[in-house]
């Protein structure tokens, strides 16, 4: 039982288990060659390597200056692991203070973001996914939701949080409405206008906010909470919530607010440096200037009003949804890179590791086999890097794209909005997959820490997070035959953009679910009767979605590839 105003006793600190150092042994250079892109341009070695953006030779002096300073305080920062979650959240505060990423730069250049992320994963690799999951939420989900839908003093707010250092968190996720819930919230907000002030309440135990990264440390919290006015209901609305005073230093936050309770999930088998909380407020009064207000307000006499903007006619959730395209594409990259990573490591774990092969002689004769030159192997690597290859510019193409949109701050198009979900599904599910699939084939290697492999449960966070891969392919799957409906009614084709395997499978799964509707089925029943072909169906849309941009497969398939060490690639 943890009391109102309490905070639940931590759980284990992260292993203190020795690291292998691999690269140490084996060097670090370049891992491939680079890459051509389908539009012709070239991902520079250094973005490969590292992680940094695909750019030009006539980079922005500046931009190359800044990923100097940034790369050399991610060593600083990330130079040893941290002792537990208030030391990790301490490093963080440090790391935001410094401003060399500004959380403005999510809209005036959200390719920084980026970048800045897929850096911290490369070089957080040995220490877990804690740090990096940290980061999006206290850049992306908490001060990007309030850069979205913040008014002047909100963003004023930030400015004075950045200056010191002071961390926030994303608290929308409940227990008994997570990411299969289509973000759902039972979390309320009731407008007292004789108090000016809304009432936060957590109405029963299932409405808990659950699994909120950052939010044992944290000051700061962006809370979604269904806004009621009157009797009316006005669905999900944010709201910036104090959680906790200012302690003493960075990662050890004061005393808890009044009204709010606190609590930690528990140890986890990764990530134990990230504290994940659950959040519940029992009749918490937060001031009228909490609630997120660009585009939407409350009257004197406690009228509800929407603002005017470009974006306005979105709903309240879609705009938050913004906060999610971004940060979806952001998980797919931190999948990518880890499964580049560990691959690296691994392979040159492998090239350096002798085997004995009949006639080879003994373990110090030259012509001994090398563990990564044995047929499954050598052909899991050629697979693999052909993949990587093809993820690493589709991935490229839509990070473009979507830093586009919003730079210039237009509503994503569908395609866009598309093209941001199979980024999600297909680089996550990769990244499982080819990691699973070299896990079989290295033996006892894979179970030694600090190879990378005890920390492959961050691509299970990859699945479910900004947005649950299964719900993202199920809308993609609806919104094909609701495409094929239309088309069909008008006694037309098939879209040409649609492969004919995809055509196929959307006019097989269109009638099922006529049928089942004739048999008087309810569209909820029908889909769930035809559930597996709704999902192959989205997958094979999927992959037809990468493909439109980078090609298939047998485009990026290398004929010539042979087994070269790892320190030479």
């Amino acid at each position: 039982h943890v009391a109102a105003g309490e905070t639940r006793p931590t759980h284990a600190a992260p292993s203190t288990m020795p690291y292998i150092s691999v690269d140490a042994l084996v060097g670090d250079g370049p891992v491939a060659p680079p890459q051509t892109l389908a539009g012709g341009g070239r991902v520079s070695e250094n973005a490969r390597d590292w992680g940094a953006s695909p750019a030009n030779v006539d980079e922005d002096p500046k931009r190359v200056a800044w990923r100097a300073n940034y790369t050399a305080e991610l060593a600083r920062v990330l130079n040893t692991p941290a002792n537990d979650y208030h030391d990790s959240a301490a490093r963080l505060s440090g790391l935001f203070k410094s401003a060399l990423l500004e959380f403005r730069h999510l809209k005036t250049e959200p390719s920084k973001f980026f970048e800045a992320h897929r850096l911290l994963v490369n070089h957080g690799f040995e220490q877990g996914p804690g740090f990096s999951i940290r980061f999006t939420v206290q850049y992306n989900l908490f001060a990007g939701t309030v850069l979205e839908l913040g008014g002047s003093e909100h963003l004023r707010t930030l400015d004075e949080m950045q200056r010191d250092g002071e961390l926030g968190c994303f608290a929308l996720t409940e227990k008994l409405a997570g990411v299969n819930s289509g973000l759902v919230v039972q979390t309320t907000a009731r407008w007292v206008p004789d108090k000016g002030a809304f009432l936060l309440h957590t109405p029963h135990d299932g409405a808990c906010k659950n699994w909120i990264s950052q939010g044992l440390t944290a000051c700061k919290a962006v809370v979604m909470a269904d806004l009621i006015v009157g009797s009316e209901s006005k669905g999900p609305h944010a709201f910036l919530v104090e959680l906790r005073a200012k302690g003493s230093g960075p990662g050890y936050p004061g005393r808890v607010s009044t009204g709010v309770t606190l609590g930690d999930m528990g140890a986890k088998t990764t990530g134990n440096d990230l504290d994940n909380a659950w959040i519940s407020f029992e009749n918490k009064w937060i001031p009228r200037e909490s609630l997120l207000d660009r585009y939407c307000d409350l009257t004197v006499d406690g009228g509800y009003v929407a603002r005017g903007g470009t974006l306005a006619p979105m709903s309240n959730m879609e705009l938050i949804g913004q906060r999610l395209f971004t940060g979806r594409v952001a998980v797919a990259q931190g999948a990518h890179e880890f499964r580049r990573r560990l691959f690296r490591r691994t392979r040159a774990h492998n090239d350096a590791k002798p085997c004995w092969a009949p006639g080879g002689g003994s373990h110090s004769a030259k012509k001994t086999l090398m563990l990564s030159s044995v047929p499954q192997l050598r052909a899991l690597y050629r697979d693999a890097d052909a993949k990587e290859a093809r993820m690493t510019a589709y991935l490229a193409s839509v990070e473009r794209d979507l830093c586009e949109t919003l730079t210039n701050g237009t509503r994503p198009s569908a395609e866009m909005v598309e093209a941001v979900a199979a980024a999600k599904v297909s680089a996550v599910d990769e990244a499982i997959e080819y990691c699973h699939r070299l896990k079989q084939e290295v033996g006892s290697y894979a179970l030694m820490a600090g190879t990378g492999f005890e920390h492959t449960d961050f691509l299970q966070c990859c699945k479910f997070a900004e947005g649950d891969s299964r719900i993202l392919l199920m809308k993609v799957a609806r919104d094909r035959v609701k495409a094929y409906g239309r088309i069909a009614a008008k006694g037309g084709e098939v879209s040409a953009w649609m492969s004919p395997r995809e055509a196929k499978a959307v006019a097989e799964l269109a009638k099922a679910l006529q049928a089942s509707a004739a048999g008087g089925k309810r569209p909820a029943e029908a889909w769930e009767e035809h559930w597996d072909k709704a999902y192959a169906t989205a997958r094979l849309a999927v992959d037809n979605i990468v493909t439109r941009r980078v090609g298939g497969p047998d485009k990026w398939s290398n004929a010539g590839w042979r087994s070269t060490p790892a320190s030479r690639l």
